[in-house]
C-alpha cells in the first residue's frame, strides 16, 4: 500500500474555506464530488497545483503531473463538502492513513465547531 504524505497545501485550503464560510453541508458526496470532466477541466483551467489543492493526500510514488498523484478529494472546487471530508476520513481510518485521517478529522471539527453539522 502507498505510503501517502498529508498534502499540507489542501489542508490550509481548505480550513481557509472553512473560515470563510464556503462549506456544503447539505449535499451528498456522491452528488457533490467531481466529475471526470470537471476534474480535467480543473487540471486544464488552473494546473495540477490547483487540482492537488482539494485533495487532502499526496501519492509520491505517482507522476507529479498526474491526477492520481492527489488522493483523498474533500470539495467541489468551490466548496469544501462535509460529506466529502467524511469520506476521506473514513477511507483514510480504513486504509491505515492515520495522519491524512487526523487531518480530516481536524477539518470536520472545524466545519462542525462553525455550525455546520
Amino acid at each position: 500500500m502507498p505510503d501517502y504524505k498529508v498534502n499540507d497545501a489542501a489542508v490550509k485550503k481548505a480550513r481557509q474555506l472553512i473560515a470563510d464560510g464556503k462549506v456544503d453541508t447539505d449535499t451528498s458526496w456522491s452528488d457533490d464530488s467531481p466529475s471526470t470532466d470537471e476534474q480535467n477541466a480543473m487540471v486544464d483551467q488552473h494546473g495540477y497545483d490547483a487540482f492537488g489543492e482539494w485533495h487532502l493526500a499526496i501519492d509520491p510514488d505517482a507522476g507529479e503531473e498526474t491526477k492520481s498523484r492527489y488522493r483523498f478529494p474533500y470539495g467541489d472546487f468551490t466548496n469544501v463538502s462535509r460529506a466529502g471530508v467524511i469520506h476521506a476520513k473514513q477511507r483514510a481510518s480504513q486504509n491505515g492513513h492515520r495522519q491524512v485521517a487526523e487531518a480530516a478529522a481536524d477539518l470536520l471539527r472545524r466545519i462542525d465547531d462553525r455550525g455546520g453539522a
